[in-house]
């Protein structure tokens, strides 16, 4: 078990790089991995089983502490992201279909990824954790509705057909996950350790089988597609940033929400555009993945530089050190 404890901290610690590594191997060999297409749904699903192994009681108790903060990160997420994409699908000539994925995963709850991110830039831990949990629990409701309105200009949208989708493919997972932490604590404090390890496997899965299924597309462009999912992630840190700076947030809650709302669970936009429009659609999702553990990294990196004493910040809220 300790062999296999140190392989998923080692996988999980350079997680963009295998991300990087699948989407290529995913272009290369895509009659090896576009079957895989068929995994999208169970894979992801077995992600937020793995995140509700994690969630705590205590998560939750953040947005009862402080409501206002967390509401902050929320709207921000559900606010700006959608809006950048929105106005990202006007300015470049994107395929259709390839413009509803991009607003899709815009549309997206935040990734558990930010939480680690957050972290190793010295922000506000709680603050991510609680508002990756509550946009993840609104986004049945919330991510099905955006998507109607942003992108049936495109492609149709079936907003119902997604909520139920959204249900099976995150919240039920994520219940069982969290129902197994009270009635058999001890195996999963067992599995803890091997979930890095499960939650990598299965998104660079997705990533590869997306890139397979997708290959002429990408090749033609491919190009404009990851400038349009750069544009998206690095403004979504921006404006994620001043957001909370203007809202009167300190240094390290301004780190969590800036990360947070550039930071989507793409898994999900993945899974969603191939099961709703086309394995095109979930291009965007893809490169996604593979360019915010990227992006991140390096945003993280140059956060934890910045720091304020801790006299701003509650015994509760006091940011990783």
């Amino acid at each position: 078990m300790k062999s296999i404890a140190r392989i998923s901290q080692f996988v999980g610690k350079t997680f963009a790089a295998w991300t990087v590594l699948f989407a290529v191997l995913g272009f290369m060999l895509p009659e090896v991995f576009s079957p895989l297409t068929a995994l999208i749904v169970p894979l992801l699903g077995i992600i937020m089983f793995g995140m509700g192994l994690t969630i705590s009681a205590k998560d939750f108790s953040e947005v009862a502490k402080r409501p206002i903060q967390v509401a902050i990160g929320v709207v921000s997420q559900f606010l700006i992201m959608p809006l950048i994409a929105v106005a990202l699908t006007v300015l470049f000539p994107l395929p259709p279909e390839v413009a509803a994925g991009v607003i899709l995963v815009g549309c997206c709850p935040g990734g558990t990824s930010s939480n680690v991110m957050t972290y190793l830039a010295k922000g506000d831990l709680a603050l991510s954790v609680a508002c990756t949990s509550v946009t993840t629990l609104l986004a049945p409701v919330i991510t099905p509705f955006l998507v109607w309105m942003f992108a049936s200009t495109y492609l149709p949208v079936d907003a119902g057909a997604m909520f139920v989708s959204i249900l099976k493919m995150v919240i039920l997972p994520l219940a069982l996950g969290f129902a197994a932490q009270r009635f058999i604590p001890r195996l999963v404090d067992a599995s803890l350790p091997a979930l890095p390890l499960v939650s990598v496997t299965g998104i660079v899965l997705i990533v590869a089988a997306v890139v397979a299924a997708s290959k002429g597309a990408i090749a033609q462009s491919g190009l404009m597609i990851f400038a349009v999912v750069v544009l998206h992630n690095l403004l979504g840190y921006a404006i994620g940033y001043m957001a909370a700076r203007v809202t009167g947030l300190s240094l390290a809650r301004r780190k969590a929400i800036a990360i947070e709302v550039g930071m989507q669970n793409s898994g999900l936009g993945a899974a969603l555009a191939n099961a709703y429009f086309s394995p095109l659609a979930a291009v965007p999702s893809a490169m996604f993945s593979v360019w915010h553990n990227i992006s991140g990294a390096l945003v993280a990196n140059i956060l934890a530089r910045y720091n304020e004493p801790d006299a701003e910040f509650g015994a509760d809220d006091a940011p990783m050190r």
